[in-house]
Formats: C-alpha cells, structure tokens, sequence
C-alpha cells in the first residue's frame, strides 16, 4: 500500500489539502465539523504525518533533549534519575516529544557535548539534570538560542529557569524531627557534590542552631549520594557516638544502616536514620526508612512542561520553581518518644 499524503486524506474527507494540514497541525480556525470529518477519516485509515515535512513547515524537531552530568553506570545506579527520567518521559509523550539523552562523562566530554548540542539544529530545547558543582557549561547555554532549564540549580541561578524541591526546608525538617524525639547527638552524612548537598547541610545547621544547639564538625562528613559513601562516611561517624544520623540521600542513608548494623548497633534502638530522597529503596529496606520525600517524578514532568511553554513563546521570563518536600515517618526512627531537650 502507498503511503497517504495530506492530499488523500483531502479527497476522502471532501476538503482541500490546506485544510487537512491545519488540522494535522491543530490550527484553531477550522469549524468543529469539518475538524470532526478529517480526523475520522485519519482515524480510520489510520494516516500517519509525514514528521520531516512538518518539522521542515514548523521549524520544529519536536525533539527535547535531556543532558545528565553522569556516566552510564552512575545513571542506572541511583533511582533519583530512574524516577526524573519516568517523570521527563511522560511529560514528552504526553505532548508528542521525542526524549533524546546525553551523559556526560568528563570535563572534556561536557565542553564536546555542547557545542554539538548547540549546534546541531536538531534538538528543540534541553532538560539538564544540575548534578554537579560545575556550572561551566551555563554561559555557553545563555549566549546561544537554545531553550533550556534545570532540574536542580547552581549557587548562582539570576536569569536562569529551573524547577528544585526546597533543599533546605526538608534537611531542616528531618533535622527538627530529629530533635523533637529527643535525640542528642544528631550526625549528617553530607555531601559536596553538588548545591544540593549543600542545602542540605544548611538545613541541618539552621534546625540546630534554632534549637540552640551548636553544630559539632566531628558529626559532619561528606559522601557522594551512593551507598558505599554512606557505609564509609558512617564508619567515620560513629566514633563519636551519634544517636541519630540524617543523611543527604536515601542511598546514603542504606550505607549508614549497614555501617551501624556491622557495629554491632540497631536502627533505631541505638541510632536512629533519617534519608532523603523517598526513592524506593526507603520501602526496600528493614527497617524502613524516616526519609524526606522529594517530588522527583512532578520536578521531571514540571521541567519538560515549562520547557515546551519556553520554546512555544508562552513563556518568556525565566520561571523557578521551587516544590515542597514532606517528611514521611517510618521505623528508623524509633517509636518510643524520648525526653525532649
């Protein structure tokens, strides 16, 4: 069979092929019944558009492209991208975009990948996952036509769109529970990886200090977000006899456990664990985790959202969003109220 052109289409629907095209392409100014009888018949001879001629007539791609700072092992490691990639994917295929994704391995690579992101003419717009300290490649994006925004964001963001979860309002909550249980000693497993990490730590600090309580560096070490900095960063904690922990992530949460739970101690009864993140990992776990829930999957959809609104012209300031986090208390907190301080 020969594949169906607009004009076909036309003939069997008793309407011209200008006509057809407004419709394929969503024009407002066509009468519902006209709009009806085409796309009956497009239905029912189950014509599919030909994407180069449109792309070619709309100067669109329809294409996003999705940049993350981290190697392929790296990606399917940690569930915080499984979730933001779930939650880019259904916002495309909601809106009929194509998903592209592009890791960047290295310095070297991320200066590579660029340029030829920016100038392939290929890609619509960029999603980049703002993972690391290294914000290098931002200028580069400003100076050039591409649309673009962050899922997460650098220490200085002025003029540039992104979409976050409140960082600092979340570690702070962890942090409070934490202390209103009556814990004492309360540790952080950190991390310098990235302005996120960093937030975190300044939500820990300020729930202490509001509650008059001085932060004790020899109760702060940094990990990189995956179980084994968790395990190793919580071996060098527990000299110093925490009874409780917050971690920056729920993978490093699942280290510390296990560091705790090596030494012979119990989560809660001896320490008690807080995460970050909710990832399923926080379920997967015995106990299951006290963790601060991040609404990864919404930042993923709102980013691709926005993007589509920026390329289409709807929006034209830059938009950050900042989305609440929400404390969920499970077991590795202990269910005994203890004296508070």
């Amino acid at each position: 069979m020969k594949r169906l052109t607009l004009e076909d289409i036309g003939k069997l629907a008793g309407v011209s092929r200008a006509t057809v095209s407004r419709v394929v392409n969503n024009h407002p100014n066509i009468s519902p019944e006209v709009r009806q009888r085409v796309q009956n018949i497009i239905e029912e001879t189950g014509y599919q558009p030909n994407l180069a001629a449109r792309q070619l007539a709309s100067n669109r791609s329809d294409i996003i492209g999705l940049v993350i700072p981290n190697s392929v092992q790296s990606l399917f490691m940690d569930p915080y991208f499984a979730r933001l990639i779930q939650g880019i994917a259904q916002a495309c295929n909601a809106n009929d975009q194509t998903l592209s994704l592009f890791l960047i391995e290295d310095n070297d690579d991320e200066k590579r990948m660029f340029k030829r992101l920016l100038g392939n003419g290929l890609l619509d717009g960029l999603v980049i996952a703002a993972d690391g300290k290294n914000d290098s490649f931002l200028p580069q994006l400003q100076s050039s036509t591409m649309p673009f925004i962050l899922v997460g964001r650098f220490a200085n963001m002025d003029g540039i769109p992104y979409i976050d979860a409140d960082n600092v309002h979340g570690a702070a909550a962890a942090t409070e529970h934490l202390i209103g249980m009556g814990y004492q000693r309360i540790a952080m497993v950190g991390s310098g990886k990235n302005n996120a990490g960093a937030e975190r730590y300044e939500g820990y600090r300020q729930a202490l200090v509001t509650r008059n309580r001085a932060p004790d560096a020899n109760l702060y070490a940094m990990g990189d977000f995956t179980q084994v900095s968790g395990y190793e960063t919580m071996q060098t904690l527990l000299p110093h006899n925490p009874d409780a922990v917050f971690a920056a992530s729920d993978e490093m949460a699942v280290g510390a456990i296990r560091a705790i739970e090596e030494a012979g101690l119990r989560v809660p009864e001896d320490i008690a664990v807080v995460g970050f993140d909710d990832v399923p990992t926080a379920v997967a776990i015995a106990p299951q985790l006290t963790t601060i829930r991040q609404p990864i999957q919404e930042m993923g959809a709102l980013a691709t959202e926005t993007l589509l609104e920026i390329i289409s012209g709807d929006i034209t300031e830059p938009q950050q969003t900042i989305l609440d986090t929400a404390l969920i208390i499970r077991e590795s907190c202990g269910a005994a109220q203890r004296n508070n301080s």
